[in-house]
């Protein structure tokens, strides 16, 4: 890993990010991106020898002189920082950022229990989770002393969630963090027996050649009447730093269960939230 995207709208929210994004930049040594988008139009972009184009210069040396400011933090003291101010048509772009920038993860603010709405000007963060094409890390709260030791990853072990088992695990092997496998067995249709669900996760581990690092004995099992409430539950339980959800891109947010999670786990859990598109 060599560099981090964090996307920075000034709130505090994106300083929570921003500083977490420091922590993982000096104990790993790589750098920062930090990106601030703009929404003026195209149309008033493109105009030449008008008030709208005065207008224009006018708000992007605005907002450049205001990302300076932003970033005149202490806790970025030793760390490489690169800034980039950009307008924004589609949220899709801030991807294009990434990739252009060469970065390995994306680093972003949440407003918390009211879910993933405007971290941006006029967007919000659960649309750029859904078109990135690398991981992102939301956080939520101001973390001085940001740990990814243990993170759960809940799956139903379907052979389709193997390649992302696999990405997830070499980015948290490269963070340092333990992966604390998870079977959330709920009522109904989705209820599988003891025997069903040690089958289903050997089968798995063998199709992701994890069976020699990972045994049956290190999956926990854990009842719970949604999947929502079992994969919450149980991270609070194990004192979890964080909570690994893969994505659909224009679906949203996966699960790897039968049916859908509901969003309203990343909405509401306090946990930072890391995603991975499959």
């Amino acid at each position: 890993m060599k560099k981090i995207l964090v996307p920075i709208d000034f709130s505090e929210h994106s300083d929570y990010a921003l500083e977490v994004a420091s922590q993982l930049a000096k104990r790993y040594d790589i750098s920062i991106v930090a990106l601030h988008m703009m929404g003026l139009s195209e149309a008033v972009i493109n105009k030449e020898e008008s008030k709208e184009m005065m207008e224009a210069m006018f708000y992007m040396k605005l907002a450049e002189k205001r990302f300076n400011e932003f970033l005149d933090k202490e806790y970025l003291d030793g760390v490489s920082v690169e800034t980039t101010v950009q307008n924004y048509k589609h949220f899709n772009e801030i991807n294009s950022v990434a990739q252009e920038f060469k970065c390995d993860l994306i680093v972003m603010g949440s407003h918390g229990s009211s879910g993933l709405k405007e971290v941006f000007v006029g967007s919000n963060t659960e649309k750029v989770v859904r078109t990135s094409e690398i991981p992102v890390l939301v956080i939520k709260h101001k973390a001085k002393d940001f740990s990814l030791e243990n993170v759960v990853f809940a799956s139903n072990f379907d052979l389709e969630a193997v390649n992302v088992f696999k990405k997830a695990k070499n980015l948290l092997n490269v963070l340092g963090a333990k992966m604390k496998l998870v079977y959330v067995n709920t009522p109904g249709d989705g209820f599988r027996s003891t025997p069903e669900m040690h089958n289903r996760i050997l089968q798995f581990l063998l199709e992701a050649k994890a069976d020699e690092e990972y045994h049956i004995k290190d999956v926990d099992t854990y009842n719970a009447y949604n999947i929502e409430e079992g994969i919450f539950t149980y991270a609070n339980e194990v004192k979890a730093d964080a909570i690994f959800m893969p994505t659909h891109g224009r679906r949203g947010l996966a699960h790897f269960f039968s049916g859908s999670i509901s969003e309203d786990l990343v909405n509401h859990s306090d946990l930072p939230v890391m995603t991975i598109k499959m």
